[in-house]
């Protein structure tokens, strides 16, 4: 019997109307985002569903509305995973999922995660890039070569890892980027984020996750700054805190689960930006997406599969 983990997506796979099948469709999925509206005292769910786009796309809002959305997917599709990840922002929606943190909780840290993040570097000051082609341990030498902050933030799948730091330091080391094979395309994000420019955010984020209450996770969690599993509520709340100005190492934390018996991977948020990078990792790796209503049954069938 093969494992089931669930994967959740970060920042960037926002977009206006985001969630309003599954809102409409199901009573879990729309008791969490009334649950996220009531924590914030704002609605997010029109936010989600109706946008403005420049509003949803602002780091304060665009954390909460992502979280809201997986969460909200999860719920409708009630089924337990084995293990659960998610990448960047979605390693709290793995949170959630595992029965670390309250989804109340959840909404209002990434809120402020948000905000923090984005107030570390001054809009325009930071910037970031994904090289795509390139060997790792080139990029990494070109990066710390570099006058400068820059550094690799991303190990997303073999050939894309992303680049942060300063927007100048970044601009002076991408000729020796290029040298190393690869393609340098600049990210239009407003910060540059998990780089070591960040600590002011980790820094003003650890009271918050020091005052929430977490809880023994039901599944392990595998982490994305150490690409292992988590089993602990101190542990747990600790990787939320070094994620913040350290690197996602998802290729890792994938290669990892399916070294460790995950068959199928469930990617629950709109888009499909992960299934996408699992494919890069292993071509063989099995992965569904739960984005609304219509995908809840293949997705169960899926599940009950690989169970049996």
């Amino acid at each position: 019997m093969g494992k089931v983990a669930f994967i959740f997506p970060g920042q960037g796979s926002q977009a206006v109307g985001m969630g309003r099948s599954i809102h409409e469709a199901d009573a879990a999925a729309r008791a969490v985002y009334e649950s996220a509206d009531a924590a914030l005292g704002e609605s997010l769910s029109g936010l989600c569903f109706e946008g403005p786009a420049d509003d949803l796309k602002l780091t304060a809002n665009t954390q909460p509305a992502i979280l809201t959305t997986s969460v909200a997917l999860l719920r409708a599709l009630d089924v337990q995973p084995d293990v659960v990840a998610g990448h960047s922002l979605g390693e709290y929606s793995a949170q959630v999922a595992a029965g670390t943190l309250a989804f109340e909780d959840a909404v209002r840290l990434v809120r402020v995660r948000g905000q923090y993040m984005q107030q570390a570097v001054p809009v325009g000051e930071g910037a970031m890039a994904a090289v795509l082609g390139g060997d790792a341990q080139a990029i990494e030498k070109a990066c710390a070569d570099a006058e400068g902050v820059v550094e690799p933030v991303n190990y997303n799948s073999p050939g894309q890892i992303v680049i942060a730091g300063s927007a100048s330091a970044l601009e002076a080391a991408t000729p020796a980027l290029k040298a190393t094979g690869g393609k340098v395309r600049s990210l239009p994000v407003s910060a540059p984020f998990h780089s070591s420019l960040m600590r002011p955010a980790e820094e003003k984020l650890t009271p918050h996750l020091h005052q929430t209450t977490f809880h023994t996770p039901r599944v392990p969690v595998y982490i994305n700054v150490e690409a292992a599993s988590v089993q602990s509520a101190d542990a747990s709340r600790e990787a939320l805190i070094r994620q913040v100005s350290r690197p996602v190492r998802w290729q890792q934390s994938i290669q990892r689960m399916i070294a460790d018996g995950v068959e199928l991977f469930v990617e629950l948020g709109h888009g499909r930006v992960l299934a996408g990078l699992l494919k890069r990792i292993d071509r063989a790796a099995r992965c569904v997406n739960v984005q609304g209503p219509d995908d809840l049954a293949s997705a169960r069938e899926a599940i009950a599969a690989v169970r049996d």
